[in-house]
């Protein structure tokens, strides 16, 4: 593990924000001992593991994480209070282009990625009561805390779901505009009632009924990314 170094952190580039964010996403504590690997951080920001194996030693040296080359990345406190208030902007941010400005779902994540890293703390609190202080944002994602603590539910990726078996959609995971367009096209949205109707082997498309009147296909990937809860 890295030791720390300084005692008082520089303040926290747009690039450092969306470094630490990223790897809050692929931590995943609960399937590995180890921590985020630096392949997996270049390939969501697509860029070099050139790159992000400097850039992850800037942020250990301001104790924003702890790096080990074979062990991985993990988040300090200070790195993940940052993470999560990039998260509730962001969040916040789509809810409410989606509910105030009209955006559509498949509009507002490229707005909002620019915008959170400039939004002072007031006027995101004065948004998120301006709309009723959502619990989730039009993807279903849990709106962090002002203090950084965030809802978990026990939901399950439409794929693992046997046919036939009612759920209802929660939350959909880290979609393109394109992916999200399609869904709105077969009416499904957070809340509809799905029920598997058939599935192709070897992970191939599923076959779905969306509240009881849709009859579309999905690839298996992108039911990989709907979170569900049993009905």
């Amino acid at each position: 593990m890295s030791k720390k170094k300084n005692t008082v952190q520089q303040t926290p580039s747009r690039a450092w924000e969306d470094y630490l964010k990223i790897i809050y996403k692929l931590e995943k504590p609960e399937l590995s001992d180890k921590g985020v690997q630096t392949k997996d951080v270049a390939e969501r920001l697509s860029v070099s593991q050139a790159s992000v194996t400097n850039m992850l030693k800037k942020l250990a040296e301001e104790n924003y994480i702890e790096y080990a080359p074979y062990y991985g990345v993990s988040l300090t406190d200070s790195g993940r209070q940052i993470a999560m208030k990039m998260i509730r902007n962001h969040r916040i941010l789509e809810t409410y282009l989606v509910e105030r400005l009209g955006y559509l779902w498949d509009e507002v994540d490229e707005e909002a990625e620019t915008l959170e890293h400039y939004l002072s703390d007031k006027l995101v609190q004065r948004m998120w009561e301006d709309l009723g202080e959502p619990s989730h944002d039009p993807h279903g994602s849990p709106i962090p805390d002002i203090d950084g603590s965030i809802e978990t539910a026990n939901l399950q990726p439409l794929s693992e779901i046997e046919l036939n078996r009612p759920v209802t959609l929660e939350r959909i995971k880290n979609r393109s505009p394109e992916e999200l367009r399609y869904l709105t096209s077969i009416h499904l949205h957070i809340g509809s009632k799905i029920v598997i109707k058939n599935q192709a082997p070897l992970n191939g498309p599923l076959l779905i009924e969306v509240d009881e009147k849709h009859l579309n296909a999905i690839d298996y990937r992108l039911a990989m990314a709907l979170k569900v809860s049993l009905q």
